[in-house]
């Protein structure tokens, strides 16, 4: 394939979640937009997750009223960020004329990189403190929220993390452990409370839980049928959610 055409494609196929925002925008419903950009219902709610979670304010927003009762819709900074990226596109298209070789668009997909974790919330590093050798990291969200990590200080050195840092903290569904009113959280680990936005049957012993943290952003755990029905546990129901230090993963901009 000569590289004149695979730049065309290459330019021509924006992100998924890029997508799915220009499909919110004109749809205005999650499950037309899904539908329009040929995913589940599911994915497209995962895909959302992961923006409202990783920008300063959320781009999307759920509307009352209007077609079909209720849907959704870009807020002021969706819009915003749609606009810059297709700018960005245009911007993008001047530049990859300037690969060199076929190879160059394999090693900048190589450089971009998606990851499993379900759960990334954005933040900036508040405190580094030293345990050993091990460093706890403590990192602010949005709406005066914070966690910590526990990395090792070789990890610290590596990223370059400092207080102002900017990373991202990624976290595992399966690392979430949902707490109710009368649980008792475990010491040292981080306890975040949290109003159920939806609870998804995976299987009959198993549901997926997402939960809204109160800075708006989310996120996924995953919770026995059995707890959750002994908790009376159905939308709108105040949880906490706890996880260790360590098993949360840091993230900065290469």
């Amino acid at each position: 394939m000569s590289l004149p055409t695979q730049l065309t494609q290459h330019i021509a196929r924006r992100p998924q979640r890029i997508d799915l925002l220009q499909h919110i925008a004109e749809q205005g419903s999650i499950t037309r937009a899904a539908k329009a950009a040929g995913i589940s219902y599911k994915s497209a709610w995962d895909a959302i997750d992961e923006l409202n979670n990783l920008a300063a304010q959320p781009l999307v927003v759920r509307s009352t009223g209007g077609r079909g009762g209720g849907g959704a819709q870009l807020s002021t900074e969706g819009q915003r960020v749609l606009r810059l990226y297709l700018r960005l596109q245009a911007l993008q298209a001047q530049v990859l004329e300037a690969a060199e070789h076929s190879s160059d668009l394999d090693l900048l997909g190589r450089l971009m990189l998606r990851t499993s974790a379900r759960n990334q919330l954005q933040g900036v590093v508040s405190a580094v403190s030293s345990e050993g050798r091990h460093d706890r990291v403590t990192l602010a969200l949005s709406g005066g929220l914070q966690i910590q990590a526990l990395i090792t200080r070789d990890s610290t050195e590596r990223l370059e993390l400092a207080p102002g840092s900017q990373v991202v903290a990624l976290l595992k569904a399966g690392w979430v452990h949902l707490l109710g009113p009368e649980d008792t959280a475990e010491p040292g680990s981080n306890t975040l409370g949290a109003t159920v936005a939806e609870v998804l049957a995976e299987e009959e012993a198993s549901c997926e839980v997402r939960l809204q943290l109160s800075n708006g952003q989310t996120l996924c755990a995953f919770a026995e049928s059995q707890w959750l029905t002994a908790h009376g546990v159905t939308t709108g129901s105040e949880l906490r959610a706890q996880f260790h230090p360590a098993y949360v993963l840091l993230g900065v901009p290469a």
